[in-house]
């Protein structure tokens, strides 16, 4: 798994990377909070482990920035804050779980182990994005395992979509797969595949002018 780590406290912080890196997982760590939003721009991580008090931008305010731009990565909060409004903003902006210090590392990792249990993407799910997967088979979206409503077209797109990931999907394909060879224009279906991913947590779809649609291979 890949964690970033926003932790001010030096000795702390490098026993948290440390104790994770032996149990496998990848850790990119950050002290202050403008260069660890930075990187969560460009690249993407399966979960955060945030300190709230941080120089530069706070760990809340972080987490309610990727809120707002549907970046939706699991976090695990750790603080020596006990303010229950903090906990309770913590939580409203996705937060999965919370350790105040001091915490045992073991815990830490006990907490951890538990989130990767419950946002384990099933084997017969297609990987979307960092939250949504797909099922072919019952042919219904999934956000972090659960699953989403949507009208039955937009459904035949990310189904097309993903049985293509990596591959441009053109505007002949979506008219012959989910229209039915029905003559409608380009224009229609843009705009079919704009409702959809307005509706998205995640935007996954890439457009590729004057050709049609892709999902990126993960």
């Amino acid at each position: 798994m890949k964690i970033l780590l926003l932790e001010d406290d030096m000795m702390l912080s490098g026993a948290i990377v440390k104790y994770l890196q032996t149990t496998g997982h990848i850790v990119e760590s950050f002290r202050e909070g403008n260069s660890a939003l930075q990187t969560l721009k460009t690249e993407v991580f399966d979960l955060l482990i945030l300190d709230i008090n941080v120089p530069g931008i706070d760990g809340l305010s972080l987490l309610e920035e990727l809120y707002e731009s549907k970046v939706q990565t699991p976090a695990i909060f750790i603080s020596a804050l006990i303010d229950i409004e903090e906990i309770s903003r913590a939580f409203e902006l996705g937060c999965y779980d919370y350790l105040k210090k001091p915490f045992h590392l073991k815990e830490l990792s006990l907490r951890i182990d538990k989130m990767l249990r419950i946002h384990q993407t099933p084997q017969e799910h297609t990987r979307l994005s960092e939250g949504y997967s797909f099922n072919t088979k019952s042919n219904e979206l999934f956000f972090y395992n659960e699953p989403e409503a949507y009208p039955k077209r937009q459904l035949q797109i990310i189904n097309l979509l993903s049985a293509n990931c990596g591959s441009v999907v053109d505007y002949d394909r979506f008219r012959d797969y989910v229209w039915n060879d029905y003559n409608i224009d380009n224009a229609t279906i843009r705009a079919e595949i704009n409702r959809l991913k307005k509706n998205l947590k995640e935007d996954f779809i890439i457009n590729i002018r004057s050709v049609g649609y892709m999902i990126k291979r993960r």
